[in-house]
């Protein structure tokens, strides 16, 4: 993880830990590396952003410092992340950016920069940026006159996207009766107007954001709401959205939570039996749960397994030719259509399986059994964040109940590459034994690192 970039670019509170003077100076940096290799011409970047009350701020910012070093910016509005990856790309933009810290809460804001293939910018570039802006490696060369870089709207890209996502379902959604919750988020701005145009009967919440409420009591880091519309309202499918757009968690007929490893089930089984799914495997993290794997070995599924993040999936999922990978928590991968995590394409695809097998979600999520899973967030220092590593004591008693538990579950504590938290996941058959584990263990991590 970088000194600017955590796992998912640069993230923290608007205004103070992502300060306007750090945008600005994001924004030189990234356009002088991005300057680099294009030639003879401005480069071009492409910025979205998502609803939080920041976006104005930080994206003026980030803005500024782009065309003060000579690139030319077209501004697309409120998008989901994965619009701008496929739209850079799409439009032969040079870079993209989108303000979005995802699923935290609205005071937060982050950014997060993609290159012309529409994978995120690389370790190397990002790290170079970093070297510009801390350890003064260049000079920042302020361009003039003519040589400024331009800003314009970006026109109707926002269709191309949406065009995009609608045909991963060529024969539509008609006869479906869907839910839809926008974490007053990203998905306000498209979700109508994807799921209404291939047919399927559409009512959303969450759909209007004031700044301030995303991701507020609603998509899918606050699931319950959901949970009970939908089994109140004889609907198909409800499926919940963060804050930009780029996780999806779905809710069957009885308002039961299908999860990112269900539905990676669903559509990995989906995919192997019309001979799709690429090598046989599909690309999941160490949190998936232990009900996932033993679907996948019955199935004659590959399991290729990761880190905890998105980046580490995708890398996985480029170096062994794999097209679907995703995390629990619903950020999923389909490569043959996007170049990153996309909550809308995931809905779309999940919702196609549904009318083409004409069985319910909660038939289809049956095809796995959820073990217990029990997940606690500790906040600790940002020192102790940084010393969990050699923390014997709190390794030392997580041995001590993994010997306890045998082959019953497991543990795995890590720390958050994006909060100032560790996360504390204990997993097994019987949920008073992992409880009573994650809750001890979760004590000494306060004890020793708060």
């Amino acid at each position: 993880m970088g000194r600017i970039f955590g796992t998912d670019g640069a993230r923290g509170v608007a205004c103070s830990e992502l300060s306007v003077e750090l945008a600005v100076q994001i924004g030189r940096a990234a356009g002088m590396v991005v300057s680099d290799r294009v030639h003879q011409r401005k480069p071009r970047f492409l910025i979205g952003w998502d609803t939080r009350i920041s976006w104005g701020l930080l994206s003026s910012a980030i803005t500024a410092g782009l065309c003060s070093v000579g690139v030319d910016v077209e501004l697309l509005g409120v998008v989901p992340t994965p619009a701008v990856a496929y739209l850079v790309r799409q439009g032969g933009f040079d870079a993209g950016v989108m303000l979005s810290a995802s699923h935290n809460p609205y005071e937060y804001n982050g950014i997060k920069l993609f290159g012309p293939t529409g994978f995120k910018l690389s370790d190397r570039e990002e790290e170079e940026i970093e070297s510009i802006i801390l350890d003064h490696s260049r000079p920042v060369m302020l361009k003039t006159g003519g040589e400024i870089g331009s800003i314009l709207p970006a026109g109707s890209q926002t269709e191309d996207y949406i065009r995009h996502i609608c045909d991963a379902a060529p024969a539509g959604l008609e006869g479906l009766r869907l839910l839809i919750d926008c974490a007053n988020g990203s998905a306000s701005a498209t979700a109508r107007e994807i799921f209404t145009r291939l047919g399927a009967q559409v009512e959303l919440i969450g759909d209007r954001p004031n700044g301030i409420n995303i991701n507020d009591r609603c998509g899918s880091t606050h699931i319950q709401g959901l949970q009970q519309w939908v089994a109140a309202g004889r609907y198909d499918m409800g499926v919940a959205f963060d804050g930009d757009a780029d996780r999806c968690l779905a809710v069957d007929a009885e308002g039961r939570l299908v999860d990112g490893d269900q539905i990676i089930a669903i559509l990995a089984r989906d995919l192997m039996e019309r001979g799709k799914l690429k090598n046989s495997t599909a690309v999941v993290t160490v949190m998936s749960n232990l009900g996932f794997f033993r679907f996948a070995k019955g199935a004659g599924i590959q399991t290729a397994v990761t880190k905890v993040g998105d980046r580490y999936v995708l890398e996985e999922m480029l170096r062994g030719g794999y097209n679907l990978g995703g995390e629990q928590s619903g950020h999923i991968i389909f490569l043959d259509h996007m170049t990153t995590g996309d909550g809308q394409l995931s809905a779309v695809l999940l919702a196609d399986v549904l009318r083409r097998s004409g069985k319910p979600l909660s038939e289809l999520a049956a095809v796995m059994t959820v073990y217990p899973q029990v997940l606690l967030n500790v906040r600790v220092s940002a020192q102790g964040k940084e010393r969990l590593e050699a923390e014997e004591a709190v390794w030392q008693l997580v041995r001590e109940k993994e010997a306890q538990m045998g082959e019953r579950g497991r543990i795995l504590v890590r720390p958050s590459g994006t909060e100032p938290l560790v996360r504390v996941m204990v997993e097994g058959e019987a949920e008073e034994e992992i409880r009573a584990a994650a809750q001890e263990i979760a004590r000494k991590i306060e004890e020793c690192l708060a």
